[in-house]
């Protein structure tokens, strides 16, 4: 097996293989060019995800910059996500995103990770394992989602968490590391804001 090959497979490998740094750098290429966009160059940004994301749907919104270790080549998002500022995807193998999802600002998710073992880190190993977030969620300004973890459908997570292990359906869940706060229920049909009423009238 390839050092390229084991970007998915969850093996230790080298990632300054000369084929990896060669076609990652075809893809920060693509990333450095996408940045540099201008707010009202938004059918240009369309395009530009088209081509650097594995998969992206539509109405998908990112606003630069974005960080991604590749450009976003192994990112597959729905239809409807919407990404604020500063968004770093560590994408060095497969990250799901379903339908609708947002990320606040300077959200991080990281699929890579480094063996324990001081001596294999001298040699700059590491490992892949890939992210799964699904429809609907909401991750707050500044939350880390580490290597392996998946989050289920319609989830929120707090602002400033660090989820280090699978996160349910339906749920809130904040703070280091992550955990589950409550069930969404049925007062958040009628507040969206501690005491704050939805008016669904005006909506």
């Amino acid at each position: 097996m390839t050092n390229m090959e084991k970007l998915h497979s969850g093996d230790i490998y080298a990632p300054g293989d000369e084929e990896i740094m060669r076609e990652q750098l075809k893809c920060l290429e693509k990333l450095y060019d996408f940045n540099m966009t201008r707010p009202s160059d938004t059918e240009k940004r369309e395009e530009m995800l088209k081509s650097m994301f594995a998969e992206i749907g539509e109405n998908c919104y990112i606003e630069p910059p974005l960080h991604a270790n590749w450009g976003g080549r192994f990112v597959h998002f729905g239809k409807n996500v919407y990404a604020n500022f500063g968004l770093t995807m560590v994408d060095d193998t497969e990250i799901f995103v379903g339908d609708g999802t947002m990320f606040g600002p300077n959200v991080i998710l990281a699929t890579a990770g480094h063996p324990i073992l001081p001596v294999l880190r001298e040699k700059q190993y590491q490992f892949n394992m890939s992210i799964h977030i699904g429809k609907n969620c909401w991750l707050g300004a500044g939350a880390v989602v580490l290597p392996g973890v998946t989050i289920g459908d319609n989830s929120v997570i707090g602002a400033g968490s660090v989820v280090t292990k699978d996160i349910p359906a339906n749920v809130v869940a904040v703070g280091n590391p992550c955990k589950v706060l409550r069930e969404i229920n049925d007062r958040d049909r009628e507040f969206y804001f501690r005491d704050k009423k939805i008016n669904y009238e005006e909506l």
